[in-house]
């Protein structure tokens, strides 16, 4: 069923253009573009969660999750556009399965996990790629750019009690008509509830608060007009457009 949400263009603050710095207000929908009565919370990410992502970023398998958060100031809807900064490099897209959090998951266990779930969703781990990559060499944190504003364009929320195996989703991301990232979820390192436990051994997740659950292969630049189509089957589909923040 295709996401029939609305967005205005979103403009990115001071330091990615020359538009005002007041962020977008986002609310949390479901996959029928109803309003959802959770805050907008933090979006809580791991990195690294499929082999074949890894092997395409020249990296290695690590035993210790990769955690890192993006602001609520992240959060866009998906459709019908979103927006990307044009002066800092080539921004990437990363498709993930997202996870809605409705109870607080504070050193939780693998029983308590299930009931804090809202649903589940796609997002795009928008990722300024050159801007990480001299961050790294430098060997700072790169926070700058997954957190940057709009980093999290977001589609609606199928609600949990839907999806009897959430471990077996699986979604796409086309790119002009050309398949770009496919996925399923029985391929992560980490399953989602072991994300969701580890996780909250370090941060408290609050009702509102998104979970990134990792990207497959297939990472690469968007580009002004681009036109995108993602899936998350039989659920959500999705289409979208790119437009770059100097496109007035």
């Amino acid at each position: 069923m295709s996401e029939q949400t609305q967005e205005k263009s979103s403009k990115l603050p001071q330091q990615l253009s020359d538009e005002t710095a007041i962020p977008v207000v986002y609310q949390h929908t479901d996959w029928q573009g109803q309003a959802i009565d959770l805050p907008a919370g933090k979006v809580v990410c791991i990195g690294q969660n499929y082999l074949d992502h890894i092997q395409e970023m020249n990296s290695q398998p690590a035993p210790q999750a990769l955690f890192f958060i993006k602001p609520t100031t992240a959060l866009r809807r998906l459709a019908p556009v979103f927006v990307i900064p044009s002066s800092h490099g080539a921004v990437h897209n990363e498709t993930e399965i997202a996870v809605l959090i409705k109870q607080p998951l504070c050193k939780a266990t693998s029983a308590e996990v299930a009931a804090a779930i809202w649903g589940y969703s796609l997002a795009l781990d928008l990722t300024l790629r050159d801007v990480q990559a001299e961050l790294k060499k430098l060997g700072r944190p790169w926070e700058i750019a997954k957190g940057f504003d709009g980093a999290c364009p977001i589609a609606g929320f199928v609600p949990a009690a839907l999806i009897d195996e959430p471990q077996q989703l699986q979604f796409s991301l086309q790119v002009n008509n050309s398949l770009r990232q496919q996925g399923d979820a029985i391929l992560m390192i980490r399953s989602i509830t072991q994300i969701l436990v580890e996780m909250s051994q370090w941060f408290t997740l609050a009702p509102g608060d998104i979970v990134l659950t990792g990207t497959p292969a297939g990472v690469g630049p968007l580009q002004h007009n681009d036109q995108l189509h993602l899936a998350l089957s039989p659920w959500l589909d999705v289409l979208t457009t790119v437009h770059t923040d100097q496109i007035k």
